[in-house]
């Protein structure tokens, strides 16, 4: 699965499932600032990422993801 298809699965769910605003979506958006992302959308996103991509997340996955990018890097990594 290349970058683009990853980058572009988790942008249509953020917009679908967690109702993040187009505009909002960017590389360098802060997932708990910009995005407003609590921990329970982490929980929802740990699914999302597992019906979508097939993998699992835990929460150690977690502790340097701060930008989306960090999250698109993450998926990626995981994918490999």
């Amino acid at each position: 699965m290349t970058k683009e298809v990853i980058i572009g699965k988790i942008d249509d769910f953020l917009i679908d499932e967690f109702e993040v605003e187009e505009e909002d979506i960017a590389p360098e958006a802060n997932l708990k600032e910009t995005l407003e992302l609590d921990s329970l959308d982490f929980v929802d996103l740990v699914v999302a990422v597992e019906s979508n991509f097939g993998v699992k997340l835990v929460g150690e996955d977690f502790v340097n993801i701060i930008t989306l990018q960090d999250f698109y890097d993450l998926i990626e990594r995981k994918l490999d």
